[in-house]
């Protein structure tokens, strides 16, 4: 049997390009080399494509020029090499992005031209989670809690004696916490506000929930749903961005991540029916880690949703599948399949 020919996209141009490469060195340990040939696609910071050998420390320089086409009779890859180009045939895409243009429905969307079946959600709903704000409108019309928040432009003359303090400024649209301030007085309101404007022109001020972060790994579509179990995030000070610390790898300078989560099994199930609940009600497919916070009276509240969630070996989606018995290959693979025949195979 030929094996599937799958893209594997990763790097980007977004904040988050270290943590995408990360991802994709991980799935490059734990590809099945029997069932696929992977063709890897690094795109670098600035935005040039690359087809390389895997995601190793020099990809970005030892690669050849490569570009995606939106041509459906292509169907894939066109590489370029002194003056001429190679077509290759994709069957599927993984991409491996996180961030600006990876979960916000523009590599879905060349994808969509480019007529290939993609991992993940699609257009809308990688549009409507990006943005939390939108998140929040949408979950709060389907009945789910989620924090009071407000949505100001970066540039807006805010009124900080509005709020009760403490309180969370975020980019509207960005993702592993760069940009996001907690701000205890009205005094630290400003620079916060500069802090989230240098990533994103749309702000989003939020009250800080009392309780404990939980999340949860989604993977299917429609009402044919596998969840993970449930992890729980212990925080000695501040708030949780392993993704911004400086070796992650051996351990985050303010949080313990437990898996399974130290609740009761009632709990847990109500977290997990809650992020059954918010994938289905923003229209995910494919893969999606929940993120939600969970109050002392057993309340669970929305915290965020990652569409393409982070694979590194410090990652909470491949833990809280590994908890649930499904390996890392096995996610993949039922990730294909999904996109492949839309059902988990």
């Amino acid at each position: 049997m030929d094996r599937l020919k799958v893209g594997i996209v990763f790097g980007g141009c977004s904040e988050e390009h270290p943590v995408s490469v990360k991802s994709a060195q991980q799935v490059e340990q734990h590809l099945d080399a029997e069932r696929y040939e992977p063709f890897w696609i690094g795109i670098t910071k600035d935005g040039a494509w690359k087809l390389c050998d895997g995601p190793s420390s020099d990809w970005d320089t030892s690669g050849r020029p490569a570009v995606l086409s939106p041509d459906r009779s292509v169907h894939g890859l066109l590489v370029l090499e002194q003056g001429r180009h190679e077509t290759i045939r994709l069957d599927v895409v993984l991409p491996v992005l996180h961030g600006k243009l990876g979960e916000d429905g523009a590599i879905q969307g060349l994808l969509e031209l480019a007529g290939i079946p993609y991992v993940g959600c699609d257009i809308p709903s990688s549009a409507l989670c990006i943005d939390k704000s939108l998140t929040y409108n949408v979950v709060g019309n389907a009945g789910i809690p989620t924090p009071s928040y407000w949505i100001v432009a970066a540039d807006e003359n805010v009124d900080p004696d509005q709020f009760t303090y403490p309180i969370f400024v975020k980019p509207a649209r960005s993702g592993s916490s760069f940009g996001v301030s907690k701000v205890s007085s009205p005094e630290e309101l400003p620079d916060a506000m500069v802090t989230a404007g240098e990533f994103d022109s749309k702000v989003l001020i939020e009250e800080a929930v009392v309780g404990s972060e939980v999340g949860c790994a989604v993977l299917g579509n429609d009402t044919e749903l596998i969840v993970g179990e449930v992890d729980q995030i212990r925080l000695t000070h501040g708030f949780f961005k392993i993704h911004q610390e400086d070796s992650p790898e051996s351990g985050s300078e303010n949080s313990t991540i437990i898996v399974p989560a130290d609740i009761p099994a009632e709990t847990r199930q109500a977290v997990q029916q809650t992020a059954r609940a918010i994938y289905r009600a923003l229209g995910c497919k494919g893969i999606s880690r929940v993120d939600m916070f969970l109050q002392d009276d057993g309340r669970v509240l929305l915290n965020e949703v990652n569409t393409l969630p982070g694979l590194t070996s410090y990652s909470r989606y491949p833990r809280m599948m590994e908890a649930a018995g499904i390996s890392f290959a096995e996610v993949i693979d039922r990730t294909v399949s999904l996109a492949l025949t839309g059902k988990i195979q």
